[in-house]
This record gives structure tokens, C-alpha cells and sequence, in this order.
């Protein structure tokens, strides 16, 4: 039987209330829960990641320098994490990195030293679901009033919030193929 080596996290609507293209750090509030469930995951001895869209980036609307503001303030808020992905493209640009597509989770299990079908993607849209489990990874949604009813729907694991999405993910045993 396996068991998680690490837990990847989206960060706005799932780690942080969202605002959207949120570049000042002093708007970063830690959504319900954060802490408890990072402290829980760390309390294991797994890794931690972020995976997050800042598409802001590519629409001109954010600066790179804003974003990592923004992360830091993040970082220093719930504790630390031991990789950040963040893809800048717009949803247009069709890179292989923005989530649905597996692109930050593969690189964020890359970075971790984890093999995909040992990580768990915590994240509050379909978007989240869809990249773990094309990475191969454990997906678990927490919906939010902006998560559709069709991706609720969808998704193989569900969470009211995200200390029990944690608590959910941490004891599932691992097999081949994330679902």
C-alpha cells in the first residue's frame, strides 16, 4: 500500500481568498482552514507545493515582480513551501503548462523529487481536477461559490473545505492511474 509523498495546492480560491490578479501582497487573506490543513500535511512529513495560473502576467496586468510579491506574502502567511510552478500564458496561448493542461504538476513533482501518482492536487475548479489527472495525480476539489456544478459533478473526490480535503487525501492508498 502508498501513500502520498506530497500535496500540491492551487493557490487563489483554495490556499488564499481569490482577488483576482491579485498583485499586492497586503490583499492576501489565508482562505478558512489553510493553516490547520498545511500543518496537518507538514505534520507527515510530505512535500508541498503550489500550482497556480497567474494568466495576469500575460494580459499585461500583472508584472512577474508582483506575482512573487504576492507568493512571498503567501509563503510567509502559511508557513513555506517547498516548490511554487505559476504559469503566466493566457488561456489562448496554449501552452502546455496552464492547468487543465498536467504542465505545473508535472514540473512541480519534477522539482519535488515525486513521481505523479504519489502527489494529491487540492484545488477549487475543474481546471485543478483535469491537470492532476492528466499528470497522473490524485485530484480532490473543494468547491467554492465560483466552482461550476458540472465540475462538482466531475470530480472523483470532493471537500466542503480544505482542512477535510486533507484529512480525505492523506489516508487514500495509491494506485496507478490517479483515479
Amino acid at each position: 500500500m502508498e501513500y502520498p509523498e506530497a500535496v500540491l495546492f492551487d493557490r487563489d480560491g483554495t490556499l488564499v481568498r481569490d482577488v483576482p490578479y491579485n498583485g499586492d501582497p497586503a490583499l492576501v487573506e489565508p482562505m478558512p482552514g489553510a493553516r490547520e490543513a498545511l500543518s496537518l500535511v507538514r505534520s507527515r512529513g510530505l512535500r508541498i507545493g503550489v500550482v497556480s495560473n497567474q494568466s495576469g502576467i500575460g494580459r499585461g496586468l500583472l508584472t512577474w515582480s508582483q506575482v512573487d510579491a504576492v507568493n512571498a506574502r503567501v509563503d510567509r502567511l502559511l508557513g513555506g513551501f517547498d516548490d511554487w510552478q505559476v504559469c503566466p500564458h493566457r488561456p489562448e496561448d496554449g501552452c502546455a503548462c496552464r492547468k487543465p493542461r498536467p504542465g505545473l504538476v508535472l514540473a512541480a513533482c519534477a522539482a519535488l523529487g515525486v513521481r505523479p501518482e504519489r502527489v494529491v492536487v487540492v484545488g477549487d475548479i475543474g481546471a485543478d481536477v483535469a491537470a492532476a489527472l492528466a499528470a497522473g495525480a490524485w485530484p480532490v476539489l473543494v468547491p467554492t461559490p465560483v466552482t461550476r456544478p458540472e465540475e462538482v459533478a466531475r470530480a472523483p473526490r470532493t471537500a466542503p473545505d480544505l482542512l477535510t480535503a486533507v484529512r480525505t487525501a492523506l489516508p487514500i492508498a495509491l494506485t496507478a492511474g490517479g483515479a
